[in-house]
């Protein structure tokens, strides 16, 4: 007979537990004196029920397309997957998209289960057939495994007191464990059920958490100031000037946003934004006069902000060089840049303990004059299928201009340089299926309308704007990350969201670039 180490050897070969949050199995079983079994409904790339029944303690685990049902004697397609381990019984939260079986999971039904009368689980499952009598709060009765072929087996329900007609399991769309819908675990993928905690410490973290979100009561303070005032915000005390300053002018029939409202989008959005920005460098893109005027960058802090703000001072910076930056690592830095002027947040790929090693490749598809959005979109796809066909996982996010960028994280290790020539490979490669629409020419001028593929943004020091982030444009866009299905909407434009939208589509889409924070790669070879 195998060990239970032979048995999840397929399991662990399968995953980087340095990146999902699923149990790597290494604890052993627990000695649970049952039989237990859990059906987990599992969004990946299709919708699917993973079944799954402890023998001989791992959980031996079938995927049902359409879900196991009482309704007596329908089949279900079932297929034969690897063993898990008895740790992932109450396993719920979001896999990364890029890992094997990338998407959310919920705890759809638990309980124990029996084997039919004198058969030994393991031996009946090699055989090609097992009755397992259910006791679960939502499946209940006698239902029987029978493979057909290979992986491919069946799952019916027999037709005794527990039978129900018509019974459908999306109809019963919330997990047993947390309550909670796959929409809602989506929703907050930084948390993980653990059903053998106590109830109020059962939903744990996967990250460190983020600044809790803006006190109603300090934004009903900020209304209430006049042009100018003392705001106490996230703890901190901040005076503020000329809040009711246009900053962006109104777009088509809207109204101009003030730096009052401004103000108030960067406190409410600051704990989504602040992970992105936690120990990194913070270029700030000033508009003291509002969008539509000149601005200018600002990159040296200077020397009246005051002493609480974080920061770092450079120490390979040049005579004439920036020499202290901000560094935005809580709410009330980005509130005072904000008031600041700064219409625009960039933070640097690499983190000041490292400044010389990137966690992020990045990849700006710039469109030229020519260059349509359906164009753009072409673009983008063509990188994405080939960062799927090398197994890395990759967010998009809109420029909130005329753009589309990529970002994919990576681990701390290869230099900007290698970075950046990794980069300009993969893009070449795309370029080379999409000639007609690239130019590789340095000067816009030279480029014939065309879009550029820029790879250089790859450089110590360099940045791309960052996610949520407003850009100086009329009705105030902001930089929005988007899923990457959304390219397939027509009504999608790099400058959809504002700072008047973004903050609804976050409490009801979650933020679709969260996977870059928990995810870091390997970047592979490029033949």
């Amino acid at each position: 007979m195998a060990t239970r180490k032979e048995k999840l050897a397929p399991y662990r070969r399968k995953r980087d537990f340095d990146r999902t949050p699923e149990p790597s199995g290494a604890k052993g079983a627990d000695g649970h004196d049952g039989r237990r079994f859990v059906v987990q409904r599992h969004r990946a790339r299709n919708l699917h029920y993973d079944v799954r029944l402890e023998v001989d303690g791992v959980l031996v685990s079938w995927a049902v397309p359409k879900g196991p049902t009482l309704t007596a004697g329908v089949r279900r397609s079932a297929y034969h997957v690897e063993d898990h381990p008895m740790d992932y019984v109450d396993f719920e939260g979001v896999i990364p998209a890029g890992e094997y079986g990338g998407g959310d999971v919920i705890v759809w039904d638990t309980g124990t289960w029996e084997p039919g009368d004198g058969e030994d689980p393991a031996k009946a499952i090699a055989d090609g057939e097992l009755h397992a009598d259910l006791h679960g709060e939502k499946l209940n009765g006698r239902f029987v495994f029978v493979r057909t072929r290979a992986d491919d087996w069946i799952l019916l329900h027999k037709k005794d007191a527990y039978a129900k007609p018509d019974w459908d399991p999306e109809k019963h769309p919330r997990s047993v464990l947390s309550g909670r819908t796959n929409d809602e675990v989506k929703a907050d993928p930084d948390r993980v059920w653990r059903s053998d905690l106590p109830p109020d410490r059962a939903s744990l973290a996967l990250k460190p958490e983020a600044a809790g979100e803006a006190d109603p009561a300090e934004l009903r303070a900020l209304a209430r100031l006049k042009n100018e005032g003392t705001w106490h915000v996230f703890g901190r005390d901040l005076r503020v000037t000329n809040l009711d300053k246009v900053l962006f002018p109104g777009k088509g029939r809207g109204k101009p946003v003030t730096k009052r409202e401004l103000l108030r989008y960067t406190a409410q959005i600051a704990p989504t934004i602040l992970p992105y920005l936690t120990r990194r460098p913070l270029n700030l893109h000033r508009y003291p006069d509002g969008a539509g005027t000149r601005g200018f960058w600002q990159k040296e802090l200077p020397k009246h902000a005051p002493d609480w703000l974080g920061r770092w001072d450079n120490p390979d910076a040049a005579p004439g060089e920036s020499q202290t930056y901000l560094v935005a690592d809580e709410p009330a830095a980005l509130i005072w840049a904000a008031n600041f002027g700064a219409l625009e947040w960039h933070a640097w790929t690499s983190q000041v303990d490292r400044r010389d090693r990137p966690t992020y490749a990045l990849i700006d598809l710039d469109p030229g004059t020519e260059t349509s959005w359906p164009d753009l979109v072409t673009l983008a796809r063509l990188h994405r299928e080939a960062l799927d066909h090398l197994g890395l996982l990759s967010r998009a996010k809109l420029t909130g201009k005329r753009g589309i960028q990529i970002w994919i994280p990576i681990e701390r290790g290869p230099s900007h340089e290698t970075t950046r020539a990794w980069v300009e490979k993969l893009s070449r490669s795309v370029g080379e299926v999409a000639p007609e629409l690239v130019s590789w020419k340095w000067e816009k001028s030279a480029r014939e309308g065309l879009a550029r593929l820029d790879y250089t943004q790859n450089a110590i020091g360099n940045t791309l704007v960052a996610p949520y982030s407003p850009r100086p444009a009329a009705g105030a866009p902001v930089s929005a990350p988007i899923h990457w299905d959304e390219l397939d909407d027509p009504r999608l434009r790099p400058d959809k969201f504002t700072v008047r939208t973004i903050l609804k589509r976050l409490a009801s889409e979650g933020d679709p670039f969260h996977d870059v924070l928990l995810a870091g790669q390997k970047l592979p070879k490029i033949r």
